[in-house]
């Protein structure tokens, strides 16, 4: 079958994942603070619920650029294969075998795969509200602990309070959120098979690309920050 996604992609299933690649690219360490005091339950509250959620992200992105781009790219391929098989067909009429049936069910089977992939994002991104809902919540437990100066003024480790961890880290939901909902609207337009091929084409093209992550997601701008204000950031 000559697919023609060929234009605009590669195989669907890459040799290896770029998120993967990602991850294991060499980062700054951390540098040794001798000010860091000794760690309380809410430095261990935070660093745990920012790695619960760096874990979160990575999930995400690994959803939407394997799992997701392969069912995508399965279902656009098979319609255009059964669209080249019913072209051949002299005089438009029927097909002599039957190939309209199976087609239908497996293209069926990898709409379903697209919707358990938007769910599973959706499962993520309450992931992440509750891990951010849990540090605002750490916030009036660290006033009651420790009083204000201690939230606002103290460094946790190197030069960011509490205070600024808690607000600057609820920030990363808008473009997870974001993403979701443009994922959730290709599923739609990708489900009917009445859909076009240069429709489907725009749908791939804009699954892949996830313009509101480009610059927001974990890796492109929380993982540094996190290596060099956390202590022990990527302990095991």
């Amino acid at each position: 079958m000559n697919s023609r996604l060929a234009s605009f992609r590669g195989p669907s299933t890459p040799n290896s994942s770029p998120v993967q690649q990602r991850y294991n690219q060499k980062s700054p360490r951390a540098p040794t603070s001798p000010a860091r005091q000794t760690e309380s339950t809410f430095h261990r509250k935070v660093r745990s619920s920012l790695q619960e959620l760096r874990t979160a992200c990575r999930t995400w992105d690994d959803l939407i650029s394997h799992d997701g781009l392969k069912a995508v790219q399965k279902l656009v391929d098979a319609r255009t294969d059964l669209d080249n098989q019913l072209a051949q067909v002299p005089g438009g009429g029927l097909p002599r075998t039957r190939i309209v049936g199976p087609k239908l069910a497996y293209m069926d089977e990898r709409i379903h795969e697209i919707d358990a992939i938007v769910a599973k994002l959706r499962k993520q991104f309450a992931k992440m509200a509750a891990v951010v809902e849990g540090l605002d919540t750490l916030i009036a437990e660290a006033h009651k602990a420790k009083g204000w100066e201690w939230v606002h003024g103290e460094p946790l480790w190197v030069t960011w309070t509490l205070e600024k961890f808690v607000t600057s880290i609820g920030e990363i939901l808008r473009p997870y959120h974001r993403s979701l909902e443009q994922h959730a609207e290709l599923a739609a337009i990708l489900r009917p098979h009445s859909v076009t091929f240069e429709e489907s084409r725009d749908a791939v093209h804009r699954w892949i690309e996830e313009p509101f992550l480009e610059d927001e997601r974990w890796d492109a701008r929380w993982e540094d920050l996190c290596l060099v204000e956390i202590d022990k950031w990527d302990s095991r």
